[in-house]
């Protein structure tokens, strides 16, 4: 870490639950934070668990105010336990939401305002959202307060042969994720990218082409090394 930042990333804060946090997990997390010096560490806006069972899945929450202000209250509760500012990332869902509920985007920005948190931007999911529920992704980015954003996520998705488009990070960026991507850049300006890819891993040299094609796409966007 002298020469890279290390960031962190969890999976386990269950933000969205209901249920008391374990006390002794957010513990050693705040110190193995602070022992490496991490700036800010990031969680999933989601449901993870229930009656005592952690799902092992990013489950989605409703988009009322209700789920808001749980969310909220927790976000804080973990930031001040764990000692170093919050990251909110927002994921995917494939249910339809109530009609008395907010859109998605304005959700994330509720809990945002409520919280002073900082936010992780996954424009895949973003995209796979918008495609399955019919809204256009650069109108979510517009609603967004991007000076909050302190890293971006991209990965591919799995396409059903209904055209519902799964969150799988096990497939190709598309066309459409990149210039979603480009989008959201030109508004953060240069902050941390991240490619995804948990499964279905391709050889190295396919890798390592997306990776060149991020870096394409962030000198363009960003003016950061690029060359006209």
């Amino acid at each position: 870490r002298e020469d890279w930042p290390v960031i962190t990333h969890g999976l386990s804060s269950c933000l969205g639950s209901v249920e008391p946090f374990d006390a002794s997990y957010l513990k050693e997390l705040g110190t193995f934070l602070k022992d490496l010096e991490i700036p800010w560490h990031s969680e999933h806006l989601c449901l993870g668990g229930a009656d005592g069972r952690f799902f092992h899945d990013l489950l989605p929450l409703p988009f009322t105010d209700e789920a808001a202000t749980i969310a909220s209250q927790r976000l804080i509760e973990v930031r001040d336990a764990i000692g170093v500012p919050l990251a909110l990332e927002n994921a995917s869902y494939y249910a339809p939401q109530g009609p008395d509920g907010l859109a998605e985007a304005d959700f994330v920005v509720e809990v945002l305002e409520r919280t002073d948190a900082k936010l992780l931007l996954d424009v895949n999911n973003i995209y796979v959202n918008g495609r399955n529920f019919d809204f256009d992704p650069r109108l979510y980015i517009d609603k967004i307060p991007m000076e909050r954003v302190v890293q971006i996520h991209v990965a591919g998705h799995f396409v059903r042969d209904d055209d519902v488009r799964i969150d799988t990070h096990g497939e190709p960026v598309p066309d459409d994720v990149y210039e979603l991507l480009e989008y959201a850049l030109r508004k953060t300006g240069p902050v941390p990218v991240l490619l995804e890819r948990d499964n279905n891993i391709p050889p190295l040299d396919e890798l390592l082409a997306e990776v060149d094609e991020l870096w394409t796409i962030y000198r363009r966007a960003t003016g950061v090394g690029y060359a006209p």
